[in-house]
């Protein structure tokens, strides 16, 4: 009999064929404008944009953020990415019998934090206590509902200057060749910085997580206009991301190399561990694919943004009979970037 293992839940194409087949393949099919079988990261419900995830990160506190800050960046990220604005959010807490008070009032305190510092309250929630040992200290479950950024209809008419768009929202399936392919920052700092403190490393240069709420940031780039999709690279990270658009939306891509923003300290991590960074979770970043004309633009407003400064452009989606994507790399040859099995970081949001 098959077994579950850590691989169903860690993003890659393991998880993505799990769920199809073993999760929504049970579920009534609902006639919504972005359903559940799209594997959006919302889905919209007449006009409601609607997202939940759980969390199991470990451990709870690490370089740079918490599972409190995790939880309400993540959920708020997954509502902004789909072109809406996050209004609410909700937090269930799965607590192990014996977990120190202390912590539960860190963890909290940073939700509360992150929360003002995003505009998005907690709005509901629910609270369990299981045995000692039936759980790994504290999980917790935030989902949350938004509404259509007031921005979104200007980014798309923007977009539809130039080319058709089929989507009223940025969907995964909206990518077409010869869009823009943007990156807002440095890519694979969180799951480096969980693996080193988790497992005590010790690298020379301590990296920090980049969880943050971005639905600022989106914000000013629908301002701007032209984006046709987003997606935050969670587990998976960039890798996932890429070949997820590729397939969604039948197209390929043609990425560099060098124009990757990655950190020395994440790159020499990556190469002692033998794990690729880009196929590592982050919690601060997005992708962007926006149309050409519009590709500057949208990266002089990232650039002017504090969580967008180090944005930049990694390349472009190419007409493609296989849905794939090819890297362009550092000594000029090329090779394809595989779709990630999963995270090589397990628990890492």
């Amino acid at each position: 009999m098959t077994k579950i293992t850590m691989n169903h839940g860690s993003g890659g194409e393991v998880m993505q064929d799990f769920i199809s087949k073993h999760v929504t393949a049970h579920f009534p099919k609902m006639n919504f404008s972005v359903p559940l079988d799209a594997l959006d990261d919302s889905a919209v419900v007449d006009d409601i944009v609607f997202t939940s995830d759980g969390h199991t990160v470990k451990p709870l506190f690490f370089p740079g953020g918490d599972i409190g800050s995790l939880s309400v960046a993540g959920t708020v990220n997954d509502i902004s990415v789909m072109g809406a604005t996050p209004l609410a959010i909700s937090c269930a807490l799965i607590i192990e019998a014996g977990l120190e008070m202390d912590i539960v009032d860190r963890v909290m305190r940073s939700v509360g934090e992150t929360c003002a510092s995003c505009g998005v309250p907690v709005a509901t929630g629910d609270t369990k206590v299981v045995d000692a040992g039936a759980a790994d200290q504290l999980y917790m479950v935030t989902s949350a509902v938004g509404k259509r950024s007031p921005y979104m209809d200007h980014n798309l008419e923007v977009a539809s200057q130039y080319r058709k768009v089929d989507s009223k929202w940025a969907t995964d399936n909206n990518v077409r060749p010869g869009d823009s392919i943007i990156v807002s920052g440095y890519i694979g700092d969180h799951g480096v910085a969980l693996l080193s403190f988790r497992e005590g490393y010790g690298f020379e240069s301590e990296i920090k997580s980049d969880v943050a709420p971005l639905n600022g940031l989106i914000a000013e780039g629908l301002k701007t206009g032209g984006i046709v999709t987003m997606k935050d690279p969670t587990r998976g990270g960039l890798a996932n991301t890429l070949n997820e658009w590729c397939s969604k939306s039948g197209i390929g891509m043609e990425i560099r190399e060098n124009d990757i923003p990655l950190r020395d300290g994440v790159v020499n991590a990556c190469e002692m561990l033998g794990i690729d960074p880009l196929s590592i979770g982050n919690e601060g970043k997005v992708v962007i694919a926006c149309v050409p004309e519009m590709e500057e633009e949208i990266l002089k407003t990232l650039h002017s943004h504090p969580l967008g400064k180090n944005a930049a452009c990694i390349g472009h989606a190419v007409a493609s009979d296989v849905p794939r994507v090819i890297m362009m790399t550092a000594v000029g040859g090329k090779r394809i970037l595989e779709p990630p099995t999963g995270d090589p970081v397990p628990r890492i949001c």
